[in-house]
This record gives structure tokens, C-alpha cells and sequence, in this order.
């Protein structure tokens, strides 16, 4: 039912890349997300699942601070990115985004060139090394090149929406980060775009470190290594708040979880 087997090694033998501590985000005073504890390894897939409103998106966001550019928002408790707390004081949220890629929900790529988008970054951040170089091996890590190669000047809009969204995570893939966060970025594709993109993932957790938000379970069986299961719960004022059920190895999730909720949700009896 799903990629991780029986010979998954055992947690304590994993890296440790990102952690979060007990991390509560609020948007003004409205708390999204409550006291979640959660570890992200290095070279592994971690999925983040559970009903709309359950605050998935929100806590990818503030895994590399996209949260910052949200009036109000704020995150009490610790993420840290090898140890370094990514909310201290001294800490550049510019090169947070730069270490900690994302690629988003809906393809977006800029009204520029296919050659021009894979450099952006690169440019911006005063790459020294050669340009078309990064370009191909970007676009190959993508799993596009061979369908582009011989129009690098057109317009990134010029392509399938599929394709769009390759060559937004060749464009994540050509700042070299550490860590690739997606947000449902199959959620907006046809079923050949997504097969794509769900094999392009696993050959790129060879070199990178993967958290995806998805509401499709068989995805999140078919990619994922480790599985997050989120819900939410009413809060005295009405509103919803997120909150972490339990994480583990995406087989135990889906086959094997702790909590009846869990079972519920990924057996399809609600959300």
C-alpha cells in the first residue's frame, strides 16, 4: 500500500534536519495551530495530512517563515533548521527561503523565459558559476529538460500545467537548497502530470529533504516515507484549531495507527 517497507531504518539512525518544538502560530489572536512537535529527517518524504482547516499549509509556511509575510502571524515555541532556532533574531528569513525551497499549490511560474525562471533565483542570490550548467542540470533533476530544451526562450507560460510545475521545482532545485517544501502541487494537475511529479519526488529525496501537504491519501502512501496526521478541534470562540495526532512511518499510519481518528480519517469515514 505504500513505498516505506519493512527495512526502513530505525528512527534513532535517521538525521535529524528540521525540528519543530512545541510550536503554536497564531494569526492575530487566533491560534491556527497548537503545540506541535514534530521531526523532520533528512532524505525522506514527510507528509503532512488531515481535513481542510486543520492547519497543514500553515505550518509548512512557517518551515521557512512564507508565515512572515502574513500580517499578524507570529509562531510561539521553536523551529529549528540543524539545531538553529529559524525565529532568532539574527536569523535572515531571505536565506531561510533559500535553504528551505518551496514549490506551491498552483504552477507559478514568472512571465519570463524557461532559461530566465530556472536563474532567478540563482541571480538574485549572485551565483558565480555557470548559468547554463545549473540551467540543464536543474531542468534535468526536474525530469523536463528533454522537453524543453530546444525552446529555453520561450515563455514559462507557454507550458502544459504539468510542465509548469516541473519547471517551478527545477527553478526551487537551481537555488541548491537543503530542504523542498510542497504544497499540494499536484492538486491543480491532470493524472498523467501528477504520475510525474509523484515519481519526480522520489528520485529527488536522493539529494533533498522533502515535506509535501496532500489530501490525497493514496498519494501520500505512494511518496511519503513518514506521515503526519493533523486535525482540528473548536476552540471556545468558534474557531478551529490545528492540532498534530500522531506521526510515524507512513505503512504504520495507514495500517497500524495509535489513535482511532486516525484510522477514521484514512479509511475515508470523514474529512
Amino acid at each position: 500500500m505504500t513505498n516505506s517497507s519493512a527495512s526502513t531504518p530505525p528512527i534513532s539512525s535517521l538525521q535529524t534536519v528540521m525540528e519543530v518544538n512545541n510550536a503554536s502560530i497564531f494569526y492575530g489572536t487566533f491560534k491556527a495551530v497548537r503545540d506541535v512537535s514534530l521531526d523532520i529527517y533528512a532524505n525522506k518524504v514527510t507528509a503532512l495530512i488531515g481535513p481542510s482547516g486543520c492547519g497543514k499549509s500553515t505550518l509548512l509556511r512557517c518551515l521557512n517563515r512564507m508565515n512572515d509575510l502574513v500580517p499578524g502571524a507570529r509562531v510561539e515555541g521553536q523551529i529549528t533548521y540543524h539545531g538553529k532556532n529559524l525565529y532568532d533574531k539574527d536569523v535572515d528569513p531571505v536565506e531561510v527561503r533559500r535553504r528551505i525551497g518551496m514549490v506551491f499549490q498552483k504552477p507559478n511560474p514568472f512571465p519570463k523565459s524557461i532559461y530566465d525562471n530556472v536563474v532567478f533565483g540563482a541571480r538574485v542570490n549572485k551565483y558565480k558559476g555557470n548559468l547554463d550548467e545549473l540551467v540543464e542540470t536543474s531542468l534535468r533533476q526536474a525530469a523536463i529538460w528533454d522537453e524543453v530544451k530546444d525552446k529555453l526562450k520561450q515563455s514559462g507560460l507557454s507550458l502544459s500545467g504539468g510542465q509548469q510545475q516541473r519547471l517551478c521545482i527545477a527553478r526551487t532545485i537551481a537555488t541548491r537548497p537543503d530542504v523542498i517544501l510542497m504544497d499540494e502541487p499536484c492538486s491543480a494537475l491532470d493524472p498523467i502530470s501528477t504520475l510525474r511529479v509523484e515519481e519526480l519526488i522520489q528520485e529527488l529525496k536522493k539529494e533533498f529533504t522533502i515535506v509535501i501537504v496532500t489530501h490525497n491519501m493514496q498519494q501520500a502512501t505512494r511518496v511519503s516515507d513518514r506521515t503526519a496526521f493533523f486535525n482540528a478541534e473548536a476552540t471556545t470562540k468558534g474557531n478551529r484549531a490545528g492540532y498534530l495526532v500522531e506521526c510515524n512511518d507512513t505503512n504504520v499510519v495507514f495500517n497500524n495507527p495509535k489513535e482511532q481518528v486516525t484510522m477514521d480519517y484514512v479509511s475515508g469515514r470523514f474529512g
